[in-house]
């Protein structure tokens, strides 16, 4: 409601065997530089992604897979803004999944987020890798007051600012029924987790997405949004 430039980005879709997978980053760096680097790297993972997975790849290959799409994309983003002056400093989060059978494989960095509604309850699955995470990790901020903090937006972690990317790994259970929610800083900032957990609850697939938008736009939609479904 607010910016003039959308500098998130986001892809999703099936494999041949019908195992889901989702991409969602979110640019800094200026109008530019934000959208430049988030497109990128969800154009450079997807490719890769797809063009890899295979019906019988094992656990550990699957998160070999993700980790190697986000490292490659972590370094087509840093050379490009090495080459052209005007994108330096560019970057951006990232959140990756994949869901064959029973278990989603989710891999991050930065302040997007991946959240599960299992068993009529919602829970966020990755921690952000920002300034205010490690303010709460330390007892110095509540979660509430972070939420509200004025370096909330600022992260420890990006994509493509450094040769070199730490990529955090978990993997859950899931069931049929279950929903898996990705989604930019945009949403988790302006939507608190009761009203995600209501709407996920009374709504699915595309409905769901609306309103999940449609209810951060409402309370000041001071950032881009952008959210994806996975329904198990």
């Amino acid at each position: 409601m607010v910016r003039h430039s959308n500098q998130d980005a986001e892809r999703h879709g099936f494999f041949e065997d019908g195992s889901a997978w989702a991409v969602v980053c979110d640019g800094m760096g200026g109008a530019n530089g934000g959208n430049v680097a988030s497109s990128t790297a969800v154009e450079e993972i997807s490719v890769r992604l797809t063009a890899n997975y295979t019906s019988d790849m094992s656990a550990s290959e699957i998160r070999d897979m993700i980790a190697k799409a986000v490292n490659a994309a972590n370094i087509k983003v840093y050379i490009e803004a090495q080459e052209d002056i005007s994108l330096r400093g560019m970057g951006t989060t990232v959140v990756v999944v994949i869901v064959r059978g029973d278990t989603a494989y989710i891999a991050h960095a930065g302040d997007s987020r991946v959240y599960l509604y299992a068993k009529g309850d919602l829970r966020q699955m990755t921690v952000d890798h920002s300034v205010v995470q490690v303010m709460v990790d330390r007892g110095e901020l509540t979660e509430m007051e972070a939420r509200f903090h004025p370096r909330r937006n600022l992260i420890t972690r990006a994509l493509g600012v450094k040769p070199r990317l730490d990529i955090d790994h978990c993997e859950c259970p899931v069931e049929k029924g279950d929903v898996l929610l990705l989604c930019s800083d945009g949403l988790s900032n302006y939507v608190e987790d009761l009203e995600m957990f209501k709407i996920i609850y009374n709504h699915s697939g595309d409905d769901a997405v609306k309103r999940l938008i449609d209810t951060a736009n409402a309370h000041g939609g001071g950032d881009n949004v952008t959210a994806v479904t996975i329904c198990c």
